[in-house]
């Protein structure tokens, strides 16, 4: 009879402990017009009817961190609470010029590039506020260049658990075998977030890397 008492006392801590523990702080970082926002505004629809953030054609539309706290996910009988934390696009350098191929006014794509520098910066100050990082890339795109290895670069100083996803591979050009040997030390995951295609892979990623944090 106590030894059935003291088992339900610690089984009362313990949920109790489950219950009070913090959601996972779950970043989304990469380049600009990767995915991100619409990777996480399709888990947040998913699981909460809603989405996180605006998702345009025009680079950097993100410019500001965006987030999405108590997002309970739920996967082959699995559950977790994340917050979910979309990041400006990283680059190294922002040109105003850029955005005026896309019919914006000088004074717009000025204030607009103005407003993606801060946000690169906001982006890498949040990174010591993060429990895991899923680092977005187009599948498309060369993987080998100065923002992904800055962006990784950052992470492994950090000791930050990393999850890659390798974005559109439902377009040709994709190549998720490109990104797999461009850094062989990370787990690779190729979805499509647009069409939403390969994202039991990506939940089954996340609850493995969630159980080592």
């Amino acid at each position: 009879m106590a030894m059935k008492i003291l088992r339900n006392f610690f089984k009362r801590i313990f949920l109790n402990i489950f219950k009070g523990r913090k959601e996972i702080k779950l970043g989304f970082y990469g380049p600009p017009n990767v995915g991100k926002t619409s990777l996480a505004n399709k888990i947040c629809k998913d699981f909460t009817g809603e989405e996180i953030g605006k998702v345009s054609k025009i680079p950097h539309e993100t410019r500001n961190i965006q987030f999405k706290e108590k997002v309970e996910i739920s996967y082959k009988g699995k559950k977790m609470v994340l917050k979910l934390i979309d990041t400006p696009g990283i680059t190294t350098k922002v040109d105003y010029e850029d955005f005026l191929k896309y019919k914006m006014s000088k004074k717009e794509a000025k204030k607009r590039a103005k407003e993606a520098t801060q946000g690169v910066i906001e982006s890498i100050k949040w990174l010591d506020d993060m429990d895991l990082v899923v680092v977005v890339l187009d599948a498309t795109e060369n993987p080998y260049n100065q923002v992904n290895i800055t962006i990784i670069g950052n992470l492994v100083a950090r000791k930050i658990p990393v999850l890659i996803v390798a974005n559109k591979i439902d377009l040709k050009k994709a190549d998720v075998k490109r990104i797999e040997a461009a850094f062989p030390e990370y787990e690779v995951v190729g979805i499509s977030a647009k069409y939403g295609k390969n994202l039991e892979e990506f939940y089954e990623s996340i609850f493995k890397f969630v159980k080592k944090i």
